[in-house]
């Protein structure tokens, strides 16, 4: 059994801060992606990374204080690069600016995207990311089949989908030294399936040509961080996608629902998530349902009862009595 092999580490405290910021592009250059980079810290970029192989995949460890890092349309040209990137952060806060909109991004989440278009990776604080590397052809092999359309964040629409990302932590972010000892096949096929996994079900795994299932997926993500829009529909969905709203329902025809009613049901989870939360009660009904982009307390009242079987008063009185054992 080969093990895992470091192929190299650096860091730029040793060097001088004023040749940190060309340091590590250079280093970044030959070592993962072509990048500018730019630091608002009085000390400059203080920044460490570790490349480790992983058979037919590459695993970045990376840490540093707050910083920005830039891969334009200028830079995608001068420095191609065919992969896909699995960005897991573990440490900080960061955003993720992409051609269709801007990500905001927590500790535990993943975002993936597609190295041939340009991206703004900015972190306000100090952090730490795990990044895996994997040439496009083997993703689309194994992962998601098609292109990938555009950014995506996992981690925070399903348990389930939290779940996957937490094992995918587990599989690549421990000690160097732990992975050292592993198998790197049997890591790289676990990464990989744990990967497919998160494509399947963010479409909960429905049938469909391959091309809609990415960009179901995509679809799904801009749903889910605009809800908050009341002026959220299947047009603007289209729009983002650059295709008709016609084909927006044959894409959403696998999930058994049409795009509004994903949108209306997505909304009605959320408003019901935090009605039945405690201290909910602090909320009145009808500023939970404005702001969960429905017109008016009364069609609100009307669509909830008809998903959850009760009246919002009534969801929320349950919860209650639920939370002071009094079932």
């Amino acid at each position: 059994m080969s093990a895992v092999s470091v192929i190299s580490q650096v860091t730029t405290e040793n060097v001088a801060p004023s040749e940190r910021i060309r340091f590590w592009e250079d280093y970044n250059r030959e070592a993962l992606v072509g990048l500018s980079c730019t630091s608002y810290s009085e000390q400059g970029l203080l920044a460490r990374q570790t490349n480790i192989e992983l058979a037919g995949l590459r695993v970045a460890e990376i840490t540093g204080n707050a910083h920005v890092i830039e891969r334009s349309s200028q830079t995608v040209r001068a420095t191609p690069k065919d992969s896909v990137f699995a960005s897991l952060l573990l440490k900080g806060e960061a955003v993720f600016l992409h051609e269709n909109g801007c990500l905001a991004v927590t500790v535990g989440e993943l975002v993936v995207y597609d190295t041939r278009r340009p991206y703004l990776f900015g972190f306000s604080s100090s952090m730490r990311q795990i990044l895996v590397d994997i040439p496009r052809e083997l993703f689309g092999q194994t992962c998601l089949a098609g292109e990938l359309p555009g950014a995506m964040v996992f981690g925070r629409s399903t348990v389930r989908e939290g779940a996957l990302v937490a094992a995918l932590r587990s599989t690549v972010g421990g000690p160097v030294e732990s992975r050292q000892a592993n198998d790197p096949a049997c890591v790289e096929r676990a990464v990989l399936d744990l990967l497919a996994q998160l494509a399947a079900e963010r479409t909960d795994g429905g049938p469909g040509p391959d091309a809609y299932r990415s960009q179901l997926i995509v679809a799904e993500d801009y749903i889910d961080r605009h809800l908050h829009d009341p002026g959220l529909d299947a047009a603007q969905v289209a729009d983002v996608l650059g295709i008709s709203v016609r084909h927006l329902g044959r894409i959403f025809e696998s999930t058994g629902r049409s795009p509004m009613r994903h949108i209306v049901e997505r909304r009605l989870v959320a408003a019901h998530r935090e009605l039945t939360v405690p201290g909910g009660r602090q909320t009145t009904i009808a500023d939970l349902a404005y702001r969960w982009g429905f017109s008016s307390q009364a069609h609100f009242a009307r669509l909830f009862r008809a998903r959850f079987g009760m009246t919002p008063s009534e969801a929320r009185a349950e919860a209650t009595r639920s939370a002071s054992g009094n079932v």
